[in-house]
């Protein structure tokens, strides 16, 4: 974005359309950019990591950027954040999970390359400060109170306004770990495609990355419990967005949408200013109450964007946002899903294909049915295991037809392979470790922290 333009008051809402607009590139220009998130724990007793201390995450991340080539991100002089000169950085969540949000790269090699540096750097520190990371969809054993708070001051303004829109918003930003993957589009038509297929595909990478089925370490009845989450966090800026379906979408539609998303903040000169439940269209005519007078710029906007949390969610990008955290191998399989039927014409004429004749009824009953019941939910007569099948034939072939190879002339397609093989055996990561829950470990969820600690 640009320095100076970003920052000056906006005309009019045509300026938001072109905004978006600009994220076209031709396909030679696409690239992959994949972030996840992962839980910090205390190896003597599995707490979650503190902000502040010899355990704590400031001091995980003053040890990377110590070693690394990482650079502080201050807010009140405490560091919450590390970035990078290729444009990575490394983040915050609400209650310390540690998220990685990649580079832009141009192939799942290279992405692999990225999550498998940035681990074993963060393990080197973690070993010496005697802490562990777990990538999972929620946290398995800790209360919500038993959750500490880092200090970014949107996240205060968050923690106040959660709880008067849904019941579980407070777990969504401090239990709740994901992967996601942001990717290009071409023009707006290609946008459109692209946007439709990924929604009602969304609730296949749910079912296929289900790794949730623990609350206050005993089974919480849902194998995606992180997806269940969404459903009661905040009706505003949530959910699988039935207008992506209809005639006339575009660039304009997605910020009329953003236009009657509730806002949460305002940052001015360093400092959050609370405008939570209040109207960015108000703001675009300056009678935003929080800042009277004051209209909003592209950063303002920009800034706003990242507020809406739909499963599938536009900025100048396309962000895949419905898969849990997990393993460093499904860290690398989720870029592989998407890029293989999205960056290929012919898997995406395929997969659009399979889903163009999804009523909303059968979009919804697959969004709400798969965080409990994940590849073994009935669809159309057979299931989603048999959904999830097409879908990753359609994206092996993508990625066959891609051809990035690596030094040993293997293509991307090799990722997937965790994903056929938990769909061949109809068997989720969730239902795995309940079956460990059940037998190994002896009705205890305190084993997962050892043996799928990254």
């Amino acid at each position: 974005m640009p320095g100076t333009e970003a920052l000056l008051p906006l005309a009019g809402t045509a300026e938001l359309v072109d905004y978006l607009a600009a994220g076209s590139k031709p396909p030679e220009a696409w690239r992959i950019g994949t972030e996840h998130e992962k839980f910090g724990f205390r190896l003597s007793d599995l707490r979650p990591l503190p902000y502040e201390g010899e355990q704590g995450i400031e001091a995980m991340l003053r040890g990377l950027a110590a070693e690394s080539p990482w650079r502080p991100v201050e807010e009140n002089g405490r560091v919450i954040a590390l970035v990078r000169d290729d444009g990575a950085s490394i983040t915050l969540e609400p209650a310390g999970q540690l998220e990685l949000s990649g580079a832009q790269l141009e192939t799942i090699h290279d992405t692999c390359c990225e999550v498998t540096c940035h681990l074993n750097e963060v393990k080197a520190v973690a070993d010496r400060l005697g802490v562990g990371f777990l990538g999972m969809g929620f946290q398995p054993k800790w209360r919500r109170e038993d959750m500490p708070w880092m200090p970014k001051g949107r996240y205060t303004i968050m923690r106040n306004y959660m709880p008067k829109v849904g019941g579980l918003g407070l777990d969504m930003m401090t239990r709740t770990c994901t992967v996601q993957v942001n990717l290009d589009f071409a023009s707006e038509a290609d946008m459109v495609k692209k946007f439709r297929v990924s929604l009602a595909l969304q609730p296949v990478a749910t079912a296929l990355f289900a790794d949730s089925p623990f609350t206050d370490g005993k089974p919480n009845g849902y194998l995606s419990y992180r997806s269940h989450i969404w459903t009661d966090t905040d009706p505003d800026r949530t959910g699988m967005l039935d207008f992506v379906f209809e005639q006339g979408f575009g660039f304009e539609r997605y910020v009329d949408y953003l236009l009657d998303v509730p806002m949460y903040f305002v940052y001015r000169d360093g400092l959050y200013i609370d405008a939570a439940g209040q109207s960015f269209r108000d703001f675009m005519a300056g009678r935003l109450p929080a800042l009277p007078g004051e209209r909003p710029s592209l950063k303002d906007f920009a800034d706003h964007l990242t507020t809406a949390f739909p499963e599938v969610r536009l900025k100048r990008y396309l962000e895949m946002r419905g898969a849990d955290g997990g393993p460093w191998n499904r860290l690398c399989a989720l870029p592989a899903f998407w890029t293989g039927l999205l960056y290929d014409d012919a898997a995406l004429d395929a997969a659009w294909d399979l889903v163009r004749d999804f009523s909303l009824a059968e979009r919804h009953a697959l969004r709400d049915g798969v965080p409990k019941h994940a590849l073994k939910l009935p669809f159309r007569g057979a299931s989603v295991r048999e959904l999830a099948l097409e879908a990753l034939k359609i994206a092996q072939a993508g990625l066959v037809r891609r051809a990035r190879r690596n030094r040993n002339g293997a293509d991307e397609s090799i990722f997937l392979e965790p994903l056929i093989e938990f769909a061949l055996a109809n068997e989720t990561p969730a239902e795995r470790k309940l079956a460990l829950y059940h037998g190994a470990w002896g009705a205890s969820v305190d084993p997962v922290f050892r043996e799928f600690a990254y």
